[in-house]
């Protein structure tokens, strides 16, 4: 107990390179080594080597060198293959998932990982579940190793027990190598939902009697083409419209495909059942099962539409829809001489229905703008203005007849009224303008904008405005429940009418020849009868002297009010008055009409009939 040093002595050396033993020369901590003292094993030794002393030393195969375990075990690795089972608590559906793994176990480092093969479309995360590294086995920390693990058993790795199934032929061979029992595999567990919506394997049997390469080869691009009709005339707004059938030999299958005219108000949808295989006669099935969405195959089909069940003259019921084959093409007719031996195609007359024409009702005018343009509308979905007269409008361009009117009401402030109606012979148009006048209390202006009036009783169906013809001197026209009287018009509608007298009725003409004649014949009188200041009849002239001598008397009498007075009362301006206004405003203007002289000087002032020349009556009255 003693003892403190326990160094050992060198034994190794090396001499030319070359390593050699040698026997120490101390014992252990320094002590005393004895020469030739044999240790009872080396006694034992020595016992026994008679035959070696006698025959010389055995060969001995050299030792094997060392090799670690990283390097003895390199890039080998044993395979277990193993499945979990995973809770789904919110899925009306499953209730629990399986998941495949492989455990991988490498033997260079007893590391292990376990690894998940990727599932397209699954929506799990997948891949490697756990990394590389010595996975603890239980609480103390102890790591797994390749002993603890064989087929039929389950391994928890952090919470999550994995049971393992199989493994591969490289880790059932290490195991029995190392004289563990391996159990029988297990079949590997699949998930029962994603079992669920994997699609059935197809079973694809080629019948060993029919070659379709070969129909495929000898028919390719050829089609037999027939003309039908569809009549759905039973249905609501149903109708008999032709179609195409064309029948692919290469693949037996129809297509159907519609026949569009010009203006048939149907979408240019050119094909009404897309190419496809067509079933003839069904398997007999639940009438409860929904056939609308049933992937017809042969299973359900007991028999496919072919080129001889289509034939000129007889109907063919396509998906529910009977065709009725009245044609077909040139190729058609030599493919069924062919192959069938059949001759007749005779084609069938299809008589079209006369459709009875049903009368366009137009609608009530609602009032708003023209009635021709509010028209257009019941005739198109986009309305085009109507057409005008141009050759009228550049004939008739700012050319305006004009006309006076009187407003018929009875409210007696209206009596006074008047208004200028002109007409637009360009379009036809009327607008009425009243003259402002002082001092009335009615705001005059625009009266009616430009447009044209509907007579009364006129229909939207036959409408009919006011024209020329109608202005006549006297008549009554209405103009949107105004009832207006014509009172005068501008000589130029005389003049207008009588170079265009065919264009207008003769009593139209005849009545304003009849307004202005009593005018005209005035103006005629006073331009040739009107006496000027210091000439014209001595008798006048010296009439007009005593008049004047004797109305000195009467210094009330102011020759430039009653110039105002007569300018006011004659309208036309032309120094004419009738003899009853004349009269009524010399009395209200004091004139002594009773007087002889005054009255010779009234007859001499006379013009035409009951017509006074107020200018000639005037001049007896000059300051």
């Amino acid at each position: 107990p003693q003892k403190t040093s326990f160094h050992r002595s060198q034994t190794l050396g090396y001499r030319n390179g070359f390593a050699f033993f040698r026997l120490p020369t101390v014992g252990i901590g320094g002590e005393r080594l004895y020469v030739n003292q044999l240790s009872q094993a080396e006694l034992d030794e020595l016992s026994n080597v008679r035959p070696t002393l006698t025959y010389g030393p055995a060969r001995q195969a050299p030792p094997s060198g060392f090799v670690p375990a990283h390097v003895a075990f390199d890039k080998k690795t044993l395979k277990f293959d193993a499945y979990f089972q995973e809770d789904v608590p919110l899925s009306a559906e499953e209730h629990y998932r399986i998941r495949q793994v492989c455990i991988y176990y490498f033997l260079e480092d007893d590391s292990m990982s376990v690894i998940e093969p990727v599932v397209p479309n699954s929506g799990l995360p997948q891949g490697k579940l756990v990394r590389r590294h010595r996975v603890p086995k239980n609480n103390q920390g102890d790591p797994y190793h390749w002993k603890d693990l064989n087929r039929g058993m389950n391994i928890t790795i952090y919470g999550r027990t994995y049971r393992i199934v199989d493994c591969d032929l490289f880790t059932q061979v290490f195991l029995e190598s190392q004289g563990i029992e391996l159990n029988p595999p297990e079949e590997m567990a699949f998930d029962p939902y994603t079992k669920l919506h994997q699609m059935p394997p197809r079973n694809y049997v080629t019948p060993s009697d029919f070659d379709q390469l070969k129909q495929f080869l000898t028919y390719d691009k050829q089609v037999l083409r027939f003309y039908a009709t569809w009549d759905d005339t039973n249905s609501m707004f149903g109708e008999n419209r032709p179609f195409i059938i064309h029948y692919y030999l290469a693949d037996d299958t129809v297509e159907v495909r519609e026949v569009h005219e010009q203006n048939d108000g149907r979408d240019p949808f050119p094909i009404l059942i897309r190419r496809q295989r067509l079933p003839k006669t069904f398997v007999d099935k639940k009438k409860t099962f929904p056939s609308c969405v049933m992937e017809v195959s042969d299973h359900e089909v007991l028999e496919w539409f072919t080129a001889k069940d289509f034939a000129v003259g007889k109907p063919t019921t396509l998906l529910g829809r009977t065709f009725f084959i009245y044609d077909c093409d040139e190729f058609t007719r030599n493919f069924f001489r062919d192959k069938f031996g059949i001759t007749d195609f005779q084609p069938v007359e299809i008589k079209k229905k006369t459709l009875e024409e049903v009368p366009q009702v137009i609608p009530p005018y609602n009032g708003f703008g023209f009635v021709e343009d509010s028209l257009q509308n019941c005739f198109s979905l986009f309305p085009k203005p109507p057409r005008k007269d141009i050759i009228k409008m550049l004939e008739n361009h700012l050319k305006v007849l004009r006309y006076q009117l009187a407003l018929e009401s009875p409210n007696p402030a209206d009596g006074k009224r008047r208004f200028i109606l002109s007409y637009f012979l360009a379009d036809d148009m009327i607008s009425i303008y009243e003259p402002q006048v002082r001092n009335s209390g009615i705001i005059g202006g625009k009266y009616l904008g430009k447009t044209r009036v509907a007579k009364p009783g006129s229909t939207v169906e036959n409408p009919m405005y006011y024209g020329p013809s109608d202005l006549t001197i006297g008549s009554t026209i209405e103009v949107f429940g105004h009832r207006f009287i014509i009172t005068d018009a501008d000589e130029h509608v005389l003049n207008y009418m009588e170079s265009n007298a065919e264009s207008f009725p003769a009593a139209t003409l005849q009545s304003l020849r009849d307004h202005f004649r009593p005018r005209q014949v005035a103006k005629e009188a006073a331009s040739s009868d009107s006496p000027t200041l210091g000439t014209g009849k001595p008798e006048l002239d010296e009439l007009i002297g005593q008049v004047q001598e004797e109305l000195n008397l009467h210094k009330s009498l102011n020759s430039k009010t009653m110039r105002e007075a007569f300018c006011q009362c004659d309208e036309d301006g032309f120094g004419i008055l009738d003899k009853a206004k004349f009269l009524a405003l010399c009395d209200s203007l004091g004139v002594p009409t009773n007087a002889s002289l005054v009255k010779k000087l009234i007859d001499l002032c006379s013009c035409g009939e009951d017509k006074i020349n107020y200018n000639d009556f005037l001049r007896a009255f000059a300051s």
